[in-house]
């Protein structure tokens, strides 16, 4: 397998350059440069979901990795879970089910692909004989899923950003609280797109990415794509929906958990219809409903994980609006940079809408949904499943197939905004009962590239 980029100016590249590159070296995304085929039957049905992810994996990874190995690698970091079916799938009344994704580490669906990113990028550095530095924005989960993959590496040093007092506390203190020497954090006085656009700048410094060995493990790595893609297969092997399939409802902030439906799709899983819920910033729903996207000011709320109005990953969906043309591509990510303004004409917008709906939510629905949510099914969740799951009552079709919805993060990440629901605030795992009592050890720092640049060159030179 080979991948090319976005933007069509990088080299094309194997599995294992990829997952050290994370961005391109033109300022692209990475994607296959071909959608290997599988086909998702009743002969899948009884594989656990290490097998099912190993499956999913093998032709993106080859020949780095082989898929016997893909399979050992998948049953060693999926066996820390939390639940012996890793990702189970339970009943949400008599409108569908729900994938619980919040059974990891950290409690996020991150560490589905961020706990085999971790074990990937550290074979294949000691089969190079190098090490690189992991520079990363979070808007709350992806950096505590990626400490906990990556700490401890010793050939890996982890500088992460998040934006100071826009995410959870408990996601805060997940970061900060890991004492090991190789993880760096970073609380940037800003919102979540500052801290994206400091990751998106160092790494279009190709000096900077030499001298650094710049590597990044957020979404915007293909590696997070494919193995967050398997999990919707999982989700048609354990529903049985093997024959029309289903239909899934993601909580949506910078478009990968999403758009890995999307991949999921294109390799053949029967996925006949993603519904992407948002909250009040709202400019994803607002392209994918009419394919106009409108830079803005970013709103805090509580669901801080979709603060976001640059949703990274758009720009791989736009590469398949366009044809794959990467010059036309080009020409409207250097428009929305000038101007604050996409738009795609609006009959190939008509074609990505018959798969996609959206639906957003503010504050106040939110809150709403989560009690609703609790009374209807007995089910707590978080704000932002809350989100996907109203989403999908919201715009799901019925008539066609049944629905998946995403719970994105285990209900006790955002304890406040979940009492504030119901009454009672939900309580941590065991195992982390003591994290409010460990010391936190992070920076404040100005939005300021140059600030960022030297923390990090200073950090990964101890």
């Amino acid at each position: 397998m080979l991948y090319i980029s976005t933007r069509g100016q990088a080299p094309e590249l194997e599995f294992g350059d990829v997952l050290l590159a994370g961005l391109a070296s033109d300022g692209g995304l990475y994607i296959p440069k071909t959608w290997p085929p599988v086909e998702v039957d009743e002969s899948w049905t009884g594989l656990t979901f290490p097998k099912v992810v190993a499956r999913m994996m093998a032709p993106y990874v080859e020949p780095t990795f082989t898929a016997a190995e893909m399979l050992e690698y998948c049953e060693e970091v999926y066996s820390g879970f939390r639940h012996p079916d890793v990702a189970p799938i339970t009943r949400l009344g008599e409108e569908g089910w729900l994938l619980e994704l919040f059974w990891g580490p950290t409690l996020s669906f991150k560490d589905f692909a961020l706990q085999l990113i971790g074990k990937l990028l550290n074979e294949v550095l000691e089969r190079r004989d190098t090490s690189i530095t992991v520079i990363g924005a979070t808007s709350g989960d992806t950096g505590s899923a990626a400490i906990a993959a990556l700490a401890g590496q010793s050939r890996v040093n982890v500088t992460i950003l998040h934006p100071e007092g826009r995410v959870s506390e408990i996601q805060r203190r997940q970061m900060t609280t890991v004492d090991d020497p190789n993880v760096q954090n970073l609380a940037v006085r800003g919102s979540f797109d500052d801290c994206q656009e400091i990751v998106k700048q160092m790494f279009a410094d190709e000096s900077l990415r030499e001298e650094l060995g710049l590597s990044a493990v957020n979404s915007i790595n293909w590696a997070r794509i494919a193995a967050q893609a398997a999990y919707y297969a999982w989700a048609v092997v354990k529903t049985g929906n093997f024959g029309a399939g289903i239909a899934v409802a993601v909580p949506s902030g910078n478009f990968g958990n999403a758009y890995s439906a999307y991949v999921a799709k294109a390799m053949g899983v029967p996925i006949q219809h993603i519904v992407v819920g948002t909250n009040v910033n709202n400019r994803l729903a607002t392209f994918l409903s009419s394919g106009r996207l409108t830079k803005g000011e970013v709103q805090a709320t509580i669901t801080p994980a979709m603060d976001i109005m640059v949703p990274s990953n758009l720009e791989r969906l736009l590469f398949d609006m366009v044809d794959q043309d990467a010059a036309v591509l080009r020409e409207l990510m250097d428009e929305y940079q000038k101007t604050g303004q996409l738009r795609i004409d609006p009959d190939t917008s008509l074609k990505f809408q018959s798969l996609f709906s959206t639906a957003w939510l503010t504050d106040d629905t939110v809150t709403a949904a989560i009690a609703d949510i609790e009374r209807s099914f007995d089910k707590l969740v978080d704000p932002h499943s809350a989100v996907g799951i109203t989403a999908g009552r919201i715009q799901h079709r019925k008539a066609l197939v049944p629905l998946v919805a995403v719970a994105t993060a285990h209900p006790a990440k955002f304890p406040e905004a979940v009492e504030s629901a119901v009454g009672t605030a939900p309580s941590l795992p065991a195992d982390l009962a003591d994290l409010f009592e460990r010391q936190e050890q992070f920076a404040v720092v100005d939005a300021d590239l140059g600030t960022v640049i030297e923390r990090v060159r200073s950090f990964s030179s101890k």
